[in-house]
């Protein structure tokens, strides 16, 4: 009778996360990030499915580049340098959101990291065009 052989499902594993360091960190700080973000929108008045769709695909896309990088530690022998440095990025964007939204919410967050936040933000309203043609993109769809 044919069983799982649990040696491949250690070899997937290995090939998919490896040992990265500070990935149950990542982890917890993205469902941190989609609990405060819910929060944010639903003290807005602007809790969107759809919305909340494409930040759940966000997340899932954090988790492939932290694959795929990991894939390149492996093949090019790296020792986990290319991960360890995607999910220390990752680590701080996820960071940098949760107190962005706690700091929408009410919650008094530092002055000096406030002003920081301010910087940040109006850099990204530069930047809202993109977002504003994907949603015009999506509700122009919506409407033939």
């Amino acid at each position: 009778m044919g069983g799982v052989n649990l040696e491949h499902l250690e070899v997937v594993r290995f090939y998919l996360f490896g040992d990265v360091k500070f990935l149950h960190l990542l982890l917890l700080l993205m469902a941190l990030d989609i609990i405060t973000g819910l929060v944010k929108a639903w003290k807005n008045k602007n809790l969107w499915s759809r919305k909340s769709l494409f930040g759940f695909a966000r997340k899932v896309l954090v988790l492939v580049v932290i694959i795929l990088a990991n894939v390149i530690d492996q093949i090019l022998g790296l020792n986990g340098a290319v991960t360890y440095a995607a999910v220390l990025f990752y680590i701080a964007n996820e960071g940098l959101s949760i107190i962005e939204n706690l700091a929408d919410v009410g919650v008094l967050i530092p002055q000096e990291l406030a002003e920081k936040l301010r910087s940040i933000d109006g850099d990204k309203s530069e930047n809202k065009s993109i977002g504003k043609e994907i949603k015009d993109e999506f509700t122009s769809k919506n409407k033939e």
